[in-house]
């Protein structure tokens, strides 16, 4: 049984949220790299031994943001017709993350940049793949037809989500280094090319 979150619990979580948005904020003024925790915990109005209580280190404010996000698109797939075909499904899932970030370009652009060539992230961003694989998988896998006879390994649902990842990156990498295109034009194109 689960207990109800107490007052302790959203204080803990607002706390957490807000190092969360300013680390973000001078993730994407200054990268990853040149951030350092004591900038973080200043800019959060607490004490480096206080951040420390709510996080292990800057690694885990990247893929703490990260893994929130995958979990806005399973969401969105959780709320897709079952009837509706699972490629069409999974780029719907992508929507209110992709308006999330044309809606802050001026953020999400520097952070995308971050994400793809700063290797001090390179090991949050492969456990962020892993986790969107891993949350999205069985789900696109219980929308599938069922596949008839041979006991061989059923990698559909591995591939398509694998593939749908891929398209959203490639989309978001040439957004972020094309200001004046549209994330959204991009991601249908990407993923209209893997369907041909």
């Amino acid at each position: 049984m689960t207990t109800a979150p107490t007052l302790r619990d959203h204080a803990r979580g607002a706390v957490r949220e807000e190092v969360l948005r300013q680390a973000w904020l001078l993730f994407s003024r200054q990268g990853f790299e040149a951030t350092t925790v004591d900038q973080i915990a200043a800019a959060a109005g607490m004490s480096r031994r206080t951040f420390f209580r709510y996080f292990t280190g800057k690694d885990e404010l990247v893929l703490a943001r990260l893994v929130e996000s995958s979990q806005t698109a399973v969401q969105a797939l959780q709320r897709r017709p079952l009837d509706e075909p699972v490629w069409t499904s999974l780029r719907r899932a992508f929507d209110d993350g992709v308006a999330a970030q044309e809606a802050h370009a001026d953020v999400a652009r520097p952070l995308l940049v971050m994400l793809g060539t700063e290797p001090g992230v390179s090991s949050s961003v492969v456990e962020w793949r892993r986790r969107w694989q891993e949350l999205l998988e069985p789900m696109v896998a219980a929308r599938l037809p069922v596949r008839r006879g041979g006991g061989a390994p059923d990698v559909r649902a591995a591939a398509l989500v694998a593939s749908a990842l891929s398209c959203l990156e490639t989309a978001q990498a040439a957004w972020a280094a094309h200001p004046r295109s549209r994330l959204a034009t991009l991601l249908d194109q990407a993923m209209a090319a893997v369907a041909h």
